[in-house]
C-alpha cells in the first residue's frame, strides 16, 4: 500500500494495545463462555492431576496483556530467531534503562478464553543499556546490533505462537514474538506468521519499507531488518491481524502446525500433505518460492485461506544478518532497478503484478488487491453459501464497517481462477472512485478451495475489534463463518465437497459496471 495516502501508524494504535480482550466475548457469543474448558473434568478436580491430552485444556493466564508499555525505550528487545524448533533456546537481546528485568513466556491460544498459558519466566535479570540504532546508508536499514542478554530453554513447549512480555522493575513492558515452528504440517490445517509483512511496517529506528524521517519515499528501506524489536507494543502486527483467528483455530480443537513465512521460504517440503494453509489478516510480503510452494500446495489438493486483504502482493527477497539466514527483509518496490539482487538474476523486489516478471496475485488469491483507505458496508450477495451456514443472513444483508481499510475485488482479467464464486459484493468510495470489496471461493483441480475474505479488517472482526461501527453482530457472523471455512478446510481438499459455482461473469468490472475506472487505484 501507499504510505503517504494511510498512516499505519495511525492505523493500527488503538488495536494492537487493546489485546484481544473482545475474542472472549464473541467465542462465548458461538458456544464457549469464558473461563469454561473444553474438557479436563475429572482431571482438574484430582489431587494429583495428569497432563491434560490436549494443549487448550491447560488452565490458562488471564494475566499476559501489558499492563504499561512505558517510556519510549524503557524496556525492549527482539529474539535472534524468529522461529525455532521446540526444545531448541534462542537468545534475547534487551534494552532497559532499568536496573532489572524479567521474561516470561506466553503461548497463545484459547485456554478457556484466557487466550494464552505461561509456559517459562526467567527471575531477575541485569538490565543493560544497548547501544544506539546503526542505518546502513544506502538501504536505510536499521539493526540494532546488541549483545545477547539471556538464553531462553524452549524445553517441553508446544509447537504455536508466543509473546515473549519483557517487565523492567521500572513497570514498563513490550513484547518479543516468537514462533515454535511445526517440523511437518501432514493433516493439518496451517497458521502462517507473516514476519515478513510485521518488519516491512516495523519503524522501530525510524526506518520502515514505507517511510523514514522525513516521511517520503526517499529514506525509506530498501530493506529492513529482523536484528530490531519491533515498534509500540512490540507484537508486530500479531495481536492486531492474527491472534483472534489463532485463538478461534485452538478453542475448535482443529490439528495445526504453526510455521512463519521465513520457514515456508526455508523448507520446500514442509507444506506436503497440510489440509489448508492460512494467511491471516495481512500477509502482504512474500519471496518468490513462498508463492511457488502455496501454489504447488494448492496444485495438491491443500486449501488455502486468505483471511485479510492486499495478500502476495509485494514480492521480497530474504538475506542473511549478523544473526542469521533469512533475517533480512528486501523490497525495492518502485526501485528495483537498483537491487543488487537483479545482478544475480533474482527476480525483481517489487509488485508480483508488475513487469518484469508479472505474476498477478489474483492467480493464487483469487481477488486481486485495489486499494486504500476506504470504510464501507459487507454486503451478502449469495446467502444459500456453504459457508454461510448457520449465519441467519439474508440476500443483502449488511455489516457496518467490515470492509476496509485495503480492499480486494474478483476481476476478470485472464489470471482469474475459475470456477470463481462471488459471495459478497460491498459498494465503495475510495479516493473519490466508486468500486466494490469482494469475499470469493473457487476451486481448483486438484480439489482444492481456495477463500479470500476481501477485507483487511476480517480477522479482527472475530474479537468485536476493528472500529468503524464493527459490533456483537458482526463478530457472531465472522466467527461463524470462519468457524465454517476452517472445519471444511481441515477435513480434506473442500473442492470435492463445496465446488465453486461460478458466478463471476455478474460482477465483472467491465461488464456493465459504468462506476469502474480501470486506472491503477493502488
Amino acid at each position: 500500500m501507499d504510505r503517504a495516502a494511510f498512516s499505519r501508524r495511525t492505523f493500527l494504535g488503538a488495536a494492537g494495545a487493546a489485546g484481544a480482550a473482545g475474542a472472549v466475548a464473541a467465542a462465548g457469543a458461538a458456544g464457549c463462555a469464558p473461563g469454561e474448558h473444553a474438557g479436563g473434568g475429572e482431571a482438574s478436580r484430582s489431587p494429583a492431576p495428569k497432563p491434560p491430552a490436549k494443549e487448550n485444556d491447560r488452565p490458562g493466564d488471564a494475566g499476559w496483556r501489558l499492563t504499561r508499555r512505558g517510556a519510549e525505550h524503557e524496556v525492549e528487545g527482539y529474539a535472534d530467531r524468529t522461529s525455532v524448533a521446540s526444545g531448541d533456546p534462542f537468545r534475547l537481546h534487551v534494552h532497559t534503562t532499568a536496573k532489572t528485568f524479567r521474561a516470561e513466556a506466553f503461548r497463545m491460544g484459547w485456554y478457556g478464553g484466557t487466550l494464552a498459558r505461561k509456559v517459562w519466566e526467567s527471575g531477575p535479570l541485569k538490565g543493560t543499556r544497548q547501544p544506539a540504532a546503526k542505518v546502513e546508508p544506502t538501504t536505510y536499514t536499521v539493526s540494532a546490533d546488541w549483545p545477547a542478554t539471556t538464553e531462553v530453554p524452549t524445553k517441553d513447549w508446544p509447537e504455536g505462537s508466543y509473546l515473549i512480555r519483557l517487565t523492567a522493575d521500572s513497570g514498563g513492558q513490550r513484547y518479543v514474538p516468537v514462533t515454535v515452528r511445526s517440523a511437518a504440517t501432514q493433516g493439518r490445517v496451517v497458521i502462517v506468521n507473516a514476519v515478513a509483512t510485521w518488519q516491512a511496517y516495523n519503524e522501530w529506528g525510524g526506518h520502515s519499507l514505507y517511510n523514514g524521517p522525513t516521511g517520503d519515499d526517499t529514506d525509506r528501506s530498501r530493506a529492513v531488518s529482523c536484528d530490531r524489536p519491533y515498534h509500540e507494543d512490540g507484537d508486530g502486527l500479531f495481536l492486531t491481524y492474527e491472534q483472534p483467528v489463532v485463538a478461534l483455530a485452538e478453542r475448535l480443537g482443529l490439528p495445526l502446525a504453526y510455521v512463519t513465512n521465513m520457514d515456508i521460504d526455508e523448507d520446500p517440503h514442509l507444506l506436503d500433505g497440510a489440509t489448508a494453509v492460512l494467511s491471516l489478516g495481512h500477509d502482504e510480503y512474500w519471496t518468490q518460492p513462498m508463492r511457488d510452494r502455496v501454489t504447488a500446495a494448492r496444485g495438491r489438493g491443500t486449501n488455502v485461506a486468505f483471511l485479510g486483504a492486499n495478500a502476495c502482493f509485494r514480492r521480497i527477497r530474504l538475506e542473511k544478518t549478523a544473526l542469521g539466514g533469512r533475517r533480512l527483509v528486501v523490497c525495492y518496490k518502485n526501485d528495483w532497478p537498483r537491487d543488487p539482487g537483479r545482478r544475480e538474476g533474482e527476480p525483481p523486489t517489487t509488485n508480483f503484478r508488475e513487469p518484469p516478471h508479472a505474476q498477478p496475485e489474483n492467480s493464487l488469491t483469487g481477488t486481486l488487491y485495489e486499494s486504500n483507505p476506504t470504510t464501507a458496508d459487507y454486503v451478502v450477495t449469495s446467502p444459500g453459501h456453504w459457508l454461510f451456514e448457520g449465519t441467519g443472513v439474508r440476500q443483502g444483508s449488511k455489516f457496518p464497517g467490515l470492509v476496509g481499510t485495503e480492499y480486494d475485488r474478483a476481476n476478470g482479467i485472464g489470471t482469474t481462477p475459475r470456477p470463481m464464486e462471488v459471495i459478497s459484493h460491498s459498494p465503495l468510495t475510495c479516493r473519490g472512485i466508486r468500486s466494490f470489496a469482494n469475499s470469493a471461493y473457487y476451486t481448483a483441480s486438484s480439489g482444492a478451495g481456495v477463500f479470500n475474505t476481501g477485507t483487511m479488517r476480517w480477522v479482527q472482526s472475530t474479537a468485536g475489534r476493528g472500529g468503524h461501527g464493527i459490533d456483537a453482530t458482526t463478530a457472531r457472523f465472522t466467527t461463524r463463518v470462519t468457524e465454517n471455512l476452517l472445519r471444511a478446510f481441515a477435513a480434506g481438499p473442500a473442492g470435492r465437497t463445496h465446488p465453486a459455482k461460478d458466478n463471476l461473469d455478474t460482477f465483472h468490472p467491465y461488464a456493465g459496471d459504468p462506476t469502474w475506472s480501470k486506472r491503477n487505484l493502488w
